[in-house]
C-alpha cells in the first residue's frame, strides 16, 4: 500500500496497482459506451468509487474483477437514471457518424462494431470480457453475477448473433479475404487472353 492507502504493484504477492488496470478499464468501458469521452467518464467514475471504497476491497481477491464489477454496476445505474430523465438518449442522432470511412478495413471494422453493439447488453459484455479483454469464464461469471454455464451460453449466442448480423455462415468465412475485383472485371481479363 502507498502512503495514501492505494494498492501498489508488489512483485512478491502479484498484486496489481489500480493505475495498471486503467487500460483494461477503458477497454471494458467501451463495451458500454460508444463515445470515447463517455467511456472515459465511466472509467473516472469507477476509479473514484473504487478509491473511495478501497477499504472494502478484500485482500486475496482480484482488484480487476472488483473494479469491473463497480464499473458494470455504475453503468447500469446510469442507464436507469437516464431512462427516467431523458427518453431517447441512447438513440441520439448525434452519436451517428457524419461521414463513412472509405477504406475497406474501416468499413468492415465498423460492420463488426455495429454487429456487436446490436447484441443485448448481457451478451455484449460477456463477448468483450472474454473475447477482447481475455478474462476467464470464471472471472466473467463473477463480474456478471451469474453461473459459468450462463457465461458460456451468452458467449455462444453472442458469437452466433454477430455472424448472423454480418451475413456470415461461419468464423472462417468472416476472416477469409474477399475478392478485390468484381466478377465482371475478372471475366474481362479472361476474355482478353483469348
Amino acid at each position: 500500500m502507498s502512503s495514501r492507502g492505494y494498492p501498489l504493484a508488489n512483485q512478491e504477492t502479484d498484486e496489481v496497482s489500480i493505475v495498471d488496470l486503467i487500460p483494461a478499464l477503458r477497454a471494458f468501458a467501451r463495451t458500454f459506451c460508444r463515445v470515447p469521452d463517455d467511456a472515459d467518464d465511466l472509467v473516472q467514475e469507477t476509479l473514484t468509487k473504487g478509491l473511495a471504497n478501497i477499504d472494502k476491497f478484500e485482500p486475496g481477491t482480484r482488484m480487476k474483477s472488483w473494479l469491473f464489477t463497480i464499473m458494470r454496476n455504475t453503468y447500469y445505474t446510469r442507464i436507469k437514471a437516464a431512462d427516467r430523465e431523458k427518453p431517447g438518449l441512447l438513440d441520439c442522432a448525434s452519436a451517428i457518424p457524419i461521414t463513412e470511412a472509405t477504406q475497406e478495413w474501416s468499413v468492415q471494422s465498423k460492420e463488426v462494431s455495429n454487429a456487436v453493439q446490436r447484441l443485448p447488453e448481457h451478451q455484449r459484455e460477456v463477448l468483450m470480457l472474454i473475447g477482447v479483454l481475455g478474462v476467464s469464464y470464471e472471472e466473467t461469471a463473477e463480474i456478471c453475477g451469474c453461473a459459468v454455464g450462463t457465461v458460456k451460453s451468452r458467449l455462444n449466442r453472442a458469437r452466433a448473433s454477430v455472424l448472423e448480423y454480418l451475413g456470415e455462415s461461419s468464423l472462417q468465412t468472416l476472416v477469409e479475404r474477399r475478392n478485390p475485383l468484381p466478377e465482371a472485371q475478372g471475366n474481362f481479363a479472361v476474355d482478353r487472353r483469348r
